[in-house]
């Protein structure tokens, strides 16, 4: 589905500044979409929302239709009165440039617990008690799973799913039972937690759509091992009988990893997925698309056929390439939701098969321009060969930022490159690059907010096959009031014709 000519923004919520530790759905989320619309921007790219858990990744996360509890605004939670104001006053003194996903995840749990605990004493605004129940008739398909699920690994410390008990591991209905009846007031807790989130993010949502900015969300092809969704539907991907993977997912050796990315992932049992008619998928898409306007697919690659590895293997070099759904999938997709605002990120080695099914069902594919000053004029990640249909990027949350880039992680070759091309002294470089993509053909383009600041690799948000030490980067509250560079990103939107 072809897009309008139109700019944006990459930054995910956590970024976002307060006091709180993280950043959270609360009035900064408000402030930045005034600071969006301030520059005449259309879009704004998040990464996944989900519930994040070992090495904070957002595409690792406890289940593919959960909310980040992380995300939940304290202040917003106070106005419901779900939270007491000496509870707001006794927040730690946390650093304000980083999130520290050690320490928020022992402050912040306990204090949803609080919240749960007002909701039992009665103290929640009167309309939240009929809204609860109507949002958990509505996601009765995940919800009591993804809670269940949970409190389960609370009451194992935390650990894997296929370490609990046998019959819990292959969910005997009478340990299931057993479980719902010990564990009940924790199981509403977390349902409750799930509630709080789609209500504050649907708020967002709203008054981005008031303010004329469509939501770009993320859906990883791949789900976490350590998810509701496996241990729910295990028939789904190759497990063994003890619920174990048998492969894994990944990518071999390309730009970002010289022995491939060992993603670790689960890898579906298609030919299961194609018996229901991917009524999983099916589900999965539409639950995003209650929180997002468009989807960018990441390893769109995986459709058309994907890297399968071994699960003892040590890396990602030892696999091999396998036949996905390809066309079958998206006829499926298009015949239940209709026409989907997909990209497609179809980075990496890209074979006519990937291009033929991006292609047959007119998604966007994505170009990077940090990927572009090899010395070829025929790079199609090169402006001068961007077709219109397609998403273009400075860089991502997986790329350094620009500066950062031009600074230590490109070679001098590329540099030397980028001047010539742009005819510039690389003084400038990433508002060149900026520049470069804003008026190029690409119906969309984004840039992170890192790029916009000009700031260094120290900003980056996170490295491919780095295990720990990613996604904690946050922006100043100052930035709400440069209005300098609101009316620099404002000037070139409207002089390249994106503001329509």
């Amino acid at each position: 589905m072809p897009f309008q000519r139109s700019s944006g923004v990459l930054l995910h919520p956590t970024s976002f500044p307060g006091k709180y530790g993280i950043g959270d759905l609360g009035s900064a989320a408000f402030q930045w979409i005034d600071w969006l619309k301030g520059a005449r921007q259309k879009l704004w790219q998040i990464l996944p929302l989900g519930p994040t858990g070992y090495g904070d990744s957002p595409y690792q996360c406890f289940s593919a239709f959960a909310g980040n509890p992380y995300l939940l605004s304290p202040e917003l939670l106070f106005q419901d009165g779900l939270l007491s104001q000496q509870e707001l006053d006794e927040t730690p003194n946390f650093p304000q440039e980083r999130v520290d996903f050690g320490w928020i995840y022992d402050w912040k749990m306990p204090l949803l617990e609080r919240v749960y605990q007002h909701w039992v004493d009665g103290h929640a605004k009167s309309e939240l008690k009929p809204a609860f129940k109507k949002f958990r008739q509505e996601n009765a398909s995940w919800l009591p799973d993804y809670a269940l699920f949970m409190a389960l690994k609370d009451e194992h410390n935390g650990s894997v799913w296929s370490t609990w008990e046998p019959d819990l591991v292959q969910r005997k209905p009478a340990a299931l039972k057993a479980a719902h009846k010990r564990l009940a007031s924790q199981i509403e807790s977390q349902e409750l937690r799930q509630f709080l989130f789609f209500r504050q993010w649907q708020t967002v949502r709203e008054y981005a759509h008031q303010n004329g900015i469509q939501i770009i969300g993320d859906i990883p092809i791949f789900v976490a091992y350590d998810s509701a969704d496996v241990w729910q539907n295990p028939e789904l991907f190759y497990l063994d009988a003890d619920g174990k993977s048998t492969v894994v997912a990944g990518v071999p050796p390309d730009y970002f990893s010289a022995t491939g990315q060992l993603w670790g992932n689960p890898l579906y049992n298609w030919e299961k997925h194609r018996e229901t008619g991917y009524a999983w998928w099916i589900k999965r898409i539409q639950a995003v698309l209650n929180l997002v306007d468009i989807i960018r697919i990441d390893h769109f690659r995986g459709f058309d056929e994907y890297w399968e590895i071994p699960a003892t293997a040590p890396t990602a070099v030892t696999g091999k390439w396998v036949s996905g759904p390809k066309h079958d999938f998206f006829n499926a997709m298009r015949a239940s939701l209709g026409d989907l605002p997909i990209i497609a990120e179809d980075l990496g080695l890209v074979t006519p098969g990937v291009q033929k099914l991006r292609d047959d069902f007119q998604l966007p594919g994505m170009k990077i321009l940090q990927f572009a000053f090899g010395g070829d004029p025929n790079e199609p990640f090169l402006p001068h060969n961007y077709p219109e249909n397609c998403v273009a990027y400075t860089g991502t949350h997986d790329n350094d930022t620009t500066l950062g880039w031009y600074l230590s992680s490109s070679n001098e070759s590329e540099r030397d490159y980028y001047r010539r091309y742009y005819s510039v002294d690389g003084n400038n470089v990433v508002w060149d690059l900026i520049h470069g993509i804003w008026r190029s053909r690409a119906n969309q383009v984004l840039c992170p907010l890192q790029d916009l600041l000009c700031l260094d690799s120290s900003a980056r948000m996170n490295y491919p096959g780095r295990a720990a030490g990613n996604w904690t980067w946050r922006f100043s509250e100052s930035f709400f009031s440069d209005r300098d560079l609101q009316a620099r990103l404002r000037f070139l939107t409207e002089e390249t014709g994106r503001t329509a």
